[in-house]
């Protein structure tokens, strides 16, 4: 029993002995904990404002279409068509014939005419000879009343002998007017034949159906064996020196923009290079369905292009140098227009005026210069006022 009560204390002792150790243990596995953590600021892309050569451009688009269309019609009626000498696609120069209409029944017409000229010729050559014999008549009529008047007066003839002379002369000299206005009668019916002849030659110069300009033929309705008629369909259709113009709609806010001798970027499918040309004309109206306004556009080589392509065109308005940020920096609300300007590490909201957008770039009339920084996104998670860590984005190409 008393040996028991030894071993007991024994163990008592040592657990007592030990404890101290094993809190020293426990003190020396805690961690220390630092006083305070470092603040940590959101790291922001920031772009410069910077100098850039802008184009201002209107874009339009539309289809090509001939400056002007020539329809070549016949100028006489009534005759057959009697040999084509064009066809479409064919490139004509001014006065070239394009087709031939009968003659026959003109020339039948002038054959008649000339015989008529010829009897008004032989009219009028009667006339005169009947013009010399009545002078002569009267000539004579006159003498012979002077005559009988003078014997008269010395009482050699009676004063019905006196009468009878003077009314001869006075006969003859009607006889003289007569023959006179015979006369005029007879060259006024050579002028009319004359003046028919001409008609006729005239028509039979017609027969040649000849391009009044120079072009090319798009249409050709005009068959063998028909009846020429300037009623109906014309027989050729041809573009005027073979200029065409592209007809572009453009939105009604842009069309004031727009004038006359603004170069223009015209691009079809399937060309990798653009063509040129230049406005013609800004046509006054606005279609009031669709609120478009309408330009033409005279394109400098037509070779490459037809009547009805669809083509997208590019107006230059106005291109030059100017202070820009990305557009993705600028934010709209409520018609103002805003940047986030970055001083140091502090963002402030800026308010600017904006000009000329081309591609990713947005001209800053005012409220920027050059060299400051604003954030490169303007829907970024930052407020008027707050402390950020900028990183300054990429350089990028000029245009």
């Amino acid at each position: 029993m008393t040996t028991s009560r030894f071993v007991f204390a024994l163990i008592a002792l040592q657990t007592v002995s030990a404890s101290p150790m094993r809190a020293d243990s426990a003190e020396a596995a805690i961690p220390e904990v630092p006083a305070a953590t470092a603040q940590v600021l959101p790291a922001i892309t920031v772009s410069a404002v910077e100098t850039r050569h802008l184009r201002d451009v209107v874009l339009a688009s539309g289809l090509v279409a001939p400056q002007e269309t020539i329809q070549v019609a016949p100028l006489i009626e009534g005759q057959p068509i009697e040999a084509l000498l064009a066809d479409v696609g064919d490139k004509v120069t001014a006065g070239q014939v394009l087709a031939r209409l009968s003659t026959s029944t003109l020339d039948l017409q002038k054959a008649q005419l000339a015989a008529s000229l010829a009897a008004a010729k032989a009219q009028i050559a009667q006339a005169q000879a009947q013009v010399i014999a009545a002078n002569s008549s009267a000539a004579e009529a006159q003498r012979t009343s002077d005559r009988t008047a003078k014997l008269k007066a010395q009482g050699s003839a009676s004063q019905a002998a006196a009468d009878t002379a003077l009314a001869g002369s006075v006969s003859a000299q009607a006889q003289v007017s007569v023959a006179v206005q015979s006369l005029e009668a007879a060259k006024a019916q050579q002028t009319l034949v004359e003046a028919q002849l001409a008609n006729v030659d005239l028509q039979l110069a017609r027969t040649e159906v000849t391009a009044p300009f120079a072009g090319e033929i798009t249409a050709r309705n005009a068959q063998l064996g028909a009846i020429a008629s300037a009623a109906g369909q014309p027989m050729f259709t041809l573009i005027r020196d073979g200029a065409l113009e592209l007809r572009a709609d453009v939105a009604e806010a842009d069309l004031t923009r727009l004038a006359v001798g603004q170069i223009a970027d015209l691009r079809l499918v399937g060309m990798a290079k653009p063509l040129t040309g230049k406005i013609s004309l800004v046509e006054p109206s606005i279609d009031a369905v669709t609120r478009l306004g309408r330009v033409r556009i005279a394109i400098d080589d037509a070779s490459a292009v037809r009547p009805g392509m669809y083509v997208e065109a590019s107006i230059l308005v106005h291109e030059g140098d100017a202070a820009a940020v990305p557009i993705t920096a600028v934010k709209s609300s409520g018609g103002k227009t805003s940047v986030m300007l970055v001083e140091g590490a502090v963002v402030s909201q800026r308010m600017i005026t904006a000009g000329v957008r081309d591609g990713g770039w947005i001209e800053v009339l005012d409220g920027l210069k050059v060299g400051d920084d604003v954030v490169t996104k303007a829907g970024a998670f930052v407020r008027d006022g707050d402390h950020i860590n900028p990183v300054v984005a990429a350089a990028t190409d000029s245009n």
